[in-house]
């Protein structure tokens, strides 16, 4: 299977699909999440910046004929898109993780389970690679991003020994730079690439600068009553994806010393409790562990 699709049941039960409805899938990936909203009989403008998922669902979505629009692009530019497509949405979708696909596929240098080139750029046609960020990144810019992204305690000695590494010779792999990683951290730690290598990811990627702007140009094609489906796989993205949730649903953001409201500020949307998956789910798919849905409706 292309990718099994995260917290699928609840995506639905939380989009309410309708026959008649328009709904955006920011992060097509396999199509899963896409594949059940036309089934279930809505409409779909699906996007994603990766060339092998705008050419997997192209085919797997081609049933649908043109109740299924697929645009390769960034999510970050659904304002533009949608503005494009002169519509408003009964509803949108974003999955933030990657996909199964992108992990199990050696070659795009996503997983440090392979020995393959340093690349993890989910859209190949951009410069910027791993190899890049690794050999060509100051050492105050390393600790940033593995600090920041990564929230790597062992950061120091990681990238200590990533400088003297590529002081000898370039670092081009992915087993090349595990080993590094390996050797910096203490042998007690499980699976010690994991925040490294999920740092240099989302740096390539630039997944989490203007999150939060994407999340309200695509709540602003909310039709009243639809709803906005997130799902994250790490802290980061979900604490942004909360905060942002909660800007839209709050009344007054004044300072709270303040006797009267000054700002002006009311609430968009309703935001729901965050959902995590079911047990049968995570018994059936472990990559599920770490995922989050947060839900919010637009009023």
């Amino acid at each position: 299977m292309y990718h099994v699709p995260v917290l699928l049941d609840e995506c639905l039960n939380a989009l309410q699909v309708k026959s008649t409805g328009l709904y955006f899938d920011g992060t097509l990936g396999g199509g899963g999440h896409s594949n059940a909203i036309l089934s279930a009989g809505g409409s779909v403008i699906g996007v994603d910046r990766d060339e092998d998922a705008i050419r997997e669902c192209s085919k797997r979505l081609s049933v649908y004929g043109d109740k299924c629009k697929i645009v390769r692009s960034n999510y970050k530019n659904a304002a533009d898109i949608l503005s494009a497509e002169g519509v408003m949405l009964d509803g949108a979708i974003l999955d933030l993780g990657i996909s199964s696909h992108q992990i199990d596929t050696a070659e795009r240098g996503m997983s440090y389970r392979f020995d393959a080139p340093l690349d993890m750029r989910m859209d190949r046609r951009q410069m910027l690679t791993a190899e890049m960020v690794v050999n060509d990144y100051t050492e105050d810019e390393l600790l940033r991003i593995l600090y920041e992204y990564g929230e790597e305690k062992f950061a120091k000695r990681i990238v200590k020994n990533i400088i003297l590494q590529r002081a000898k010779a370039p670092i081009r792999t992915t087993k090349e730079l595990s080993e590094i990683v390996i050797k910096s951290v203490p042998n007690n730690v499980k699976l010690p690439q994991k925040r490294t290598f999920q740092a240099i990811r989302i740096e390539v990627n630039n997944e989490l600068r203007g999150l939060d702007k994407a999340i309200k140009d695509i709540f602003s094609y909310l039709k009243s009553g639809a709803r906005l489906c997130i799902i994250t796989f790490h802290s980061l993205e979900d604490r942004i994806v909360k905060q942002t949730f909660n800007l839209l649903s709050t009344e007054c953001i004044c300072d709270k010393s303040l006797p009267v409201c000054v700002c002006g500020h009311k609430a968009e949307g309703k935001a729901f409790k965050k959902i995590k998956p079911s047990d049968k789910e995570l018994s059936e798919n472990s990559r599920s562990s770490s995922a989050t849905l947060r839900v919010i409706e637009k009023i």
